[in-house]
C-alpha cells in the first residue's frame, strides 16, 4: 500500500518555526532533487512561497504543497505522494489526529517531535491496528524529546551486551549542562497537557503511570521512582533536580523496552534529572529549582494565571531565538548504568545546538531520512515505534554523522 513514487520526504507544518529550520536544514544537507527528493508543505501557499525565497537559490526548484491540518483531503493527497511525512504542527492533541489517522490508512510513514504523552497514548490505542495492517511505521518523539533518552540508553545496552554480555537493569540520566530556549511550540503542548490534566483525574492517573504507552500486555511490575524534588544522587555525587522532559522521556524508554522483547530486563529501572551542583550550594539549587517548577505548574493549571502566562511569560508558537542563540546553544547529557552483577557504565550524549530548536530540527530531518531510506520493511513492518526500536543503529550513525550529536562511553567517573 506504500507509495513507490512521489517524494522521499515531506515537510509539514514548514513554515513554523522549527519547519523552518528543518527545511534549511534538509537543503544544506541533501540538496533539493538529488540523493533526497523532498518537499514543504502547509496551509499558507503565500506563506511556503515566502519560506522557498528566504531559502535562496538552492532552493528555486524546491517542491510545495497545499495542505491544512484539517483538510483530509488534501492530507489524504498529500500522504498519497511521499514515503515520510515528518509532521510540526503542534499541539498535536489540538491539530495532529487527523494526519496520523490518513497515515495509518494510507500505509506512509510517519515522524515528529510530540512530547503529548496522553496524546501518544490516544493515538496508538485508535490506530495501531490500522498501521499494522497498512504498512505504515509510526515513530513519534523523534526531537530532543524523545531522542537523546532513548537512543542514549540504547546505546548504553549494547555497549553492555558487547562488554558483560547481559544488559543493564538499571539506568540514569541526568542533565549535566545545556543551553537554550523551550520553544513556543513545546511550551503551548506542555500548557496544553497541564489544562487537561486540571480537569481529568483519569488523565493525571495515567500521566502518573510510568508504562502509560507500553502496550496492553507489557507485564512491567517495577516500582520506578521519579525525582520530584531536590535529592542527592550517589552515582554521580551531586544534587539534583526533576526534568521537566522526564515524563515524555520515561515513558518513550520503557515503550522500546517492550517493544524489542524486554531487551533491558523485565525489572528494568530508569529515571532522569538534572545535576545541579554539589554541597550546600547544590541542595539550595535543587529546591530553588523544585519550586520554580512546581510554581509554574500550580499555574499553569489555574486558567486566569495560566492566560497571564500565556499572554505575557511564554514564548508564543511560530516564535524562537535568533540563529546565533540557537548555534551558541548545547546539550551534555551523561548516563549511568548498572547490571543485576552490579557491574557499570557511563556514558555521554552531546548535541552542539540548543536542544529545542537546533538539535531539534536536525534529529527530527534524520529519523524521518532514515525512515525513508534505511529501515527495511521486512524486519520492521507497520505500528507505533519508538526512535530506538524502528532506527537503532542506523538513526544513531546518521545523528553522529550529519547531527553534530555524540554518543559515547566514559572511562572516568565524571
Amino acid at each position: 500500500m506504500m507509495n513507490q513514487n512521489g517524494y522521499d520526504v515531506v515537510v509539514f507544518g514548514a513554515t513554523s518555526f522549527v519547519g523552518r529550520i528543518l527545511a534549511e536544514y534538509l537543503l544544506h544537507t541533501f540538496g533539493v532533487g538529488e540523493d533526497l527528493t523532498w518537499a514543504i508543505a502547509g496551509r499558507s501557499e503565500q506563506k511556503l512561497e515566502a519560506l522557498r525565497s528566504e531559502l535562496g537559490s538552492m532552493a528555486v526548484d524546491l517542491p510545495v504543497i497545499v495542505a491544512d491540518a484539517s483538510d483530509e483531503a488534501a492530507l489524504q493527497s498529500m500522504c498519497d505522494g511521499t514515503r515520510v511525512v515528518i509532521s510540526t504542527v503542534g499541539p498535536y492533541a489540538l491539530y495532529g489526529e487527523p494526519l496520523v489517522r490518513i497515515c495509518a490508512e494510507s500505509g506512509t510513514d510517519y515522524c515528529d517531535l510530540t512530547g503529548e504523552v496522553q496524546w501518544l497514548r490516544q493515538m496508538i490505542q485508535k490506530y495501531e491496528d490500522t498501521a499494522r495492517n497498512s504498512g505504515a511505521r509510526i515513530v513519534n518523539c523523534c526531537g530532543f524529546d524523545s531522542i537523546p533518552s532513548d537512543m542514549g540508553v540504547w546505546f548504553m545496552q549494547e555497549q553492555a551486551q558487547a562488554r558483560f554480555a547481559k544488559p543493564l537493569t538499571r539506568v540514569s540520566m541526568r542533565v549535566k549542562a545545556a543551553k537554550g530556549e523551550l520553544s513556543g511550540g513545546t511550551v503551548a503542548s506542555l500548557l496544553n497537557v497541564v489544562k487537561e490534566a486540571s480537569s481529568n483525574p483519569e488523565l493525571r492517573r495515567e500521566l502518573a503511570n510510568p508504562y502509560s504507552i507500553c502496550p496492553p500486555n507489557h507485564g512491567f511490575t517495577a516500582r520506578q521512582h521519579t525525582v520530584k524534588k531536590a535529592e542527592y544522587d550517589p552515582d554521580f555525587q551531586a544534587w539534583t533536580a526533576p526534568f521537566v522532559m522526564a515524563a515524555i522521556n520515561t515513558r518513550v524508554v520503557h515503550r522500546s523496552n517492550a517493544l524489542s522483547g524486554k531487551a533491558y530486563g523485565s525489572d528494568f529501572h530508569y529515571d532522569e534529572a538534572v545535576l545541579v551542583g554539589r554541597g550546600l550550594k547544590g541542595r539550595a539549587t535543587g529546591w530553588g529549582m523544585t519550586g520554580f517548577m512546581g510554581g509554574f505548574m500550580l499555574g499553569a493549571s489555574i486558567a486566569p494565571t495560566r492566560w497571564l502566562l500565556e499572554r505575557f511569560v511564554v514564548p508564543k508558537p511560530g516564535q524562537g531565538p535568533s540563529r546565533e542563540a540557537r548555534e551558541k546553544g548545547f546539550f551534555d547529557l551523561r548516563f549511568f548504568g548498572e547490571t543485576e552483577d552490579g557491574e557499570t557504565l557511563r556514558g555521554k550524549v552531546t548535541g552542539d545546538r540548543d536542544p529545542g530548536y537546533g538539535a531539534t530540527s536536525k534529529m527530527l530531518g534524520q529519523a524521518g531520512v532514515c525512515l525513508a531510506r534505511d529501515v527495511d520493511r521486512e524486519q520492521v513492518g507497520g505500528g507505533f515505534w519508538t526512535p530506538a526500536t524502528a532506527l537503532d543503529g542506523q538513526l544513531l550513525e546518521r545523528l553522529q554523522n550529519a547531527s553534530g550529536m555524540t554518543f559515547e562511553l566514559l572511562e572516568d567517573q565524571a
